[in-house]
């Protein structure tokens, strides 16, 4: 079960997207997993352009929405990679010379 809700908050969220993040350093599913919910759960969040103060004298940020889809996908991509591995998908194949001559 994650440990991310519909109660957590950004600080909440923002923990589990740095704590998640070496999934493929620490080689665990469960962590990219994790990640995957903080990525999502931080492009719910925030928004994509917010800015304080107006355009002329205010400040303005701009949310990589994109960077984050990015990161989901990589995971993704990494968790299929570790399921090859543990189910002996492209691992070595000997051949069976048996009955060979037969």
């Amino acid at each position: 079960m994650s440990s991310l809700s519909s109660s957590s908050t950004f600080d909440e969220i923002e923990a589990s997207y740095y704590d998640n993040m070496s999934y493929e350093e620490d080689s665990s599913v469960s962590k990219a997993l994790a990640f995957e919910t903080a990525c999502r759960a931080t492009i719910r969040a925030l928004p994509e352009k917010a800015s304080i103060g107006g355009r002329q004298a205010g400040t303005e940020i701009e949310h990589r929405v994109a960077l984050l889809q990015q990161e989901i996908a990589d995971s993704k991509a990494w968790r299929a990679s570790q399921a090859a591995v543990t189910a002996g998908g492209a691992g070595v194949i000997f051949g069976d010379f048996t009955n060979f001559r037969d």
